[in-house]
């Protein structure tokens, strides 16, 4: 009898005949996004939704990114309600023992690559994958389905692995093993600067959009430039590691919201555009393109309102007391580390909100505010430095994915009590 891993590799393959470099949809040339191409930057769609892709594919694009809050919409339509029972059928036949959640995530696991192969089956594109949000905290299992999505088509699949302390770690095995990893979640350009030099992924992640909202729905200011600067700040940094040959990272401008950022954020590696931001960019591009790598721009706040109050440098600020700190953390036995020694080795070198221990409450808190904290809970901590600015947002992202994730699995388990699989 097979395994499970590979009962589910076999089966999520199942049908999956695509002919590597032949789409099955005919990329058009665009000369307006080519415009963007020429500045340097590599051009992917931030959908899990095959036919809004399909309006706005075309030559120039070469990727698309999925997560969990993307994958979550396209279950919610019960396009896949019939392969569920499917799913479960192969996975209890390889381990009628297993249980309820683990069921669960290697269905979820299944659907994932299925929706991602189909995507890969249409465009002949690369495709990000992203773990589900169970795994964030463990590094063993992090890299266990890391290589099983990867088997699944290594042709054309990236893992998604977010920025947790076991995230860091778990995506350095992976990246040690040979698979492209998508280090998602990040916020600032020190998380990514630590990511490069620590784990060394193919790409990293600004969330730019989300830095803007978490300033304008807080009136804390306009929003404006918030999530621009720190992407600007982060891709400079990772060009200054690039020179000297310490690392090959890219980065991706991710949450991006509007067509204008597009055209702001013009010569980052590579943009991950939703398709409402794409068409928006699309219907007024700029008649001239150059890049704005080396554009710093400035942050407007409301009266009163400093930087500080709400530990905002931590997205764009990288001291060299920072990159001191990494450098002591890369002479360690950094294969031996676990996810505490990293946040302990921070909090002595004098950053304690980079990656601060989160409490249950924490979490609790997180999870009901969603994707944008709310800035007076948090303000104290945030003026004292006991938080980053970037480490918030990130806790926030992060469960604001479980979130989704777990409407995912709800749906799932609700389908699986359905056929009888559960009582």
């Amino acid at each position: 009898m097979m395994s499970l891993e590979s009962s589910v590799q076999a089966f999520a393959r199942e049908g999956f005949t695509h002919q590597f470099g032949k789409p099955a949809v005919a990329a058009k040339d665009d000369p307006e996004w080519r415009k963007l191409r020429d500045t340097g930057t590599r051009l992917w769609l931030d959908t899990g939704d095959i036919d809004e892709a399909g309006k706005l594919w075309n030559s120039s694009f070469d990727a698309l990114t999925t997560n969990n809050t993307l994958l979550n919409k396209e279950i919610q339509k019960g396009i896949y309600d019939d392969l569920v029972a499917k799913a479960a059928g192969v996975v209890l036949d390889a381990a009628p023992k297993i249980g309820e959640q683990d069921l669960v995530l290697e269905i979820a696991f299944i659907l994932n690559a299925h929706h991602a192969l189909r995507l890969v089956d249409k465009f002949d594109a690369n495709v990000s994958v992203e773990l589900h949000t169970d795994l964030a905290n463990d590094v063993k299992r992090t890299v266990a389905y890391g290589k099983r999505y990867f088997a699944i088509c290594p042709e054309r699949f990236y893992v998604k692995v977010p920025l947790t302390p076991a995230g860091y770690l778990g995506a350095r095995k992976l990246v040690q093993a040979g698979i492209p990893i998508n280090f998602t979640l990040g916020f600032s350009a020190r998380h990514n600067y630590v990511a490069a030099l620590l784990t060394k992924p193919d790409y990293v992640n600004v969330f730019l959009g989300r830095l803007n909202s978490v300033v304008a729905d807080n009136k804390l200011g306009d929003g404006h430039n918030v999530g621009e600067k720190a992407t600007l700040a982060t891709q400079r940094e990772l060009l200054d590691l690039r020179k000297t040959g310490r690392v090959k990272t890219k980065l991706i401008a991710a949450s991006i919201r509007s067509g204008e950022q597009i055209g702001a954020l013009a010569g980052v590696d590579v943009f991950t555009m939703p398709t409402k931001a794409a068409a928006e960019y699309r219907a007024k591009p700029l008649p001239k393109v150059t890049s704005q790598v080396a554009n710093n721009p400035d942050v407007p706040l409301a009266s009163g309102v400093t930087l500080a109050q709400f530990n905002a440098e931590t997205l764009w600020a990288v001291p060299q007391k920072f990159k001191d700190a990494v450098e002591q953390l890369l002479k360690q036995n950094l294969d031996a580390l676990q996810p505490a020694d990293v946040q302990t080795h921070f909090e002595k070198a004098g950053f304690p909100d980079f990656l601060p221990q989160w409490s249950a409450a924490d979490t609790q808190t997180a999870a009901k505010d969603g994707k944008i904290p709310v800035y007076a809970t948090w303000k104290d901590r945030l003026a004292a430095g006991k938080v980053g600015l970037d480490a918030l947002m990130n806790l926030s992202a992060f469960y604001s994915f479980a979130t989704d994730q777990k409407a995912l699995d709800d749906r799932i388990r609700s389908l699986l009590k359905k056929a009888k699989f559960l009582s």
